[in-house]
């Protein structure tokens, strides 16, 4: 009798999972998404970056996937912009390490307008030529228990060494070289592309 209550009980909490995996992830749209924007170094070119995304508007969360860039430009990544808990983490899939920020509102944009951004590139209402802009990160302390950081970033960061990161300030838009050990990841969530440096101290 134990042994059937015990597998009544598994086959429901199965099930359960599979039915509310399959609400909270079929709910938003999947987009292929490539913006085309202007590189800025010894001689000014354009490249295209392309993504795949997720928006989650009743969550308040965008999922973005970075496939292996063209021009190895940066890793691969899973991103994950989590406006309820206001973080966002990368997940480099090179490294497979996962990296938990504070959420930069002035970088990301809000999920309903980011949506309706993607609508109007795909209606062709609206075609971004864009441009790139620079951010560094610090790989600062490591988070042991990834179940604090909401569902979203839970489920992308369990199992992968996961740290805090720290934004990186230089005075008046001069950015040192250093030789440390960096990654970069570009990606988009507004009507520009961001190239996201992640440094080891």
């Amino acid at each position: 009798m134990c042994l059937g209550l015990g597998l009544m009980l598994a086959g429901i909490v199965v099930g359960g999972a599979y039915l509310y995996r399959y609400f909270v992830f079929q709910e938003g749209e999947v987009f292929f998404c490539g913006v085309d924007y202007r590189e800025e170094d010894y001689m000014p070119r354009y490249r295209t970056l392309k993504e795949n995304i997720r928006i989650l508007p009743d969550s308040d969360v965008e999922l973005i996937s970075v496939p292996v860039p063209e021009f190895a430009d940066g890793d691969p990544a899973d991103i994950v912009h989590d406006f309820h808990i206001r973080l966002t983490a990368y997940l480099d899939l090179v490294l497979n390490k996962c990296y938990v920020i504070p959420l930069n509102t002035s970088v990301v944009m809000p999920p309903r307008n980011f949506l309706e951004l993607i609508i109007n590139i795909k209606a062709g209402t609206y075609l971004p030529q864009s441009y790139l802009i620079h951010e560094q990160m610090i790989v600062t302390d490591r988070i042991e228990n990834v179940d604090q950081l909401g569902f979203f970033i839970s489920r992308l960061c369990r199992g992968k060494d996961t740290f805090k990161l720290q934004r990186r300030e230089f005075p008046d838009g001069i950015q040192k070289r250093e030789a440390a050990e960096c990654h970069k990841i570009r990606h988009f969530e507004n009507n520009f592309v961001v190239e996201t440096t992640i440094c080891e101290q």
